[in-house]
């Protein structure tokens, strides 16, 4: 997300509302749980290849939702927390070090695919409801993965590798893209999909739940 680029991506705002999942099919998980229940929304069109997304994997398996829309006011809270914190560990970075070491992992305010309800933090859990083996927790940090949190990170289990693989090959096939630095993170419409797909704009921008 530190790429200029993505922040240079015009929006061609699509105006489609922002949906529960809870009540649309999916497995909702509550770690990101807030009181107006904005975390478990994302937009319609994302919803819906999430949905196409479940249809396509394996019997036993599903998808667990864990994050989408996150208000603007939250996005700034975390861009400012993770900058704080790796700027204690490295006092030596300037500015626009600290700024692209933070976008690695927290996207900035201004370009947030979370903030545009496009974006989805998401796992794969088994009948029982268990999370599948996936090489890290979902959300870990370069800094406490090592590294592992990368989509096509080295030295992972073959258990952990094929299951990031079939989460990326149903996710993928509905239409959705995944931030490289981040295994869970996956996206549509948003500044950096359009790049990333090379449209020539972005269907969603930052929106405020309703």
């Amino acid at each position: 997300m530190s790429d200029r680029r993505v922040a240079t991506i015009p929006v061609q705002e699509r105006g489609e509302v922002l949906l529960d999942a809870r009540v649309h099919g999916l497995m909702v998980d509550d770690r990101k749980q807030d009181a107006a229940g904005a975390w478990a929304h994302v937009r319609r069109g994302v919803l819906t290849r999430l949905q196409q997304a479940q249809s396509l994997l394996p019997g036993g398996v599903r998808l667990l939702f864990i994050e989408g829309y996150r208000p603007p006011s939250l996005q700034r809270r975390y861009f400012k927390e993770y900058s704080e914190e790796l700027a204690r560990a490295h006092p030596d970075w300037h500015a626009a070090e600290l700024r692209e070491a933070a976008s690695r992992f927290v996207s900035p305010p201004e370009i947030a695919p979370h903030s545009a309800g496009a974006a989805v933090d998401v796992t794969l859990i088994n009948r029982q409801g268990r999370e599948l083996d996936m090489g890290t927790r979902v959300n870990a940090s370069p800094e406490e993965s090592s590294g592992a949190c990368y989509t096509d990170a080295p030295g992972l289990s073959v258990r952990a590798r094929t299951n990031r693989a079939t989460l990326g090959r149903a996710l993928a096939t509905a239409g959705l893209i995944n931030y490289g630095t981040e295994w869970w993170h996956w996206s549509s419409g948003d500044r950096y999909w359009a790049l990333q797909t090379q449209q020539p704009a972005a269907l969603y921008g930052p929106v405020e739940l309703p």
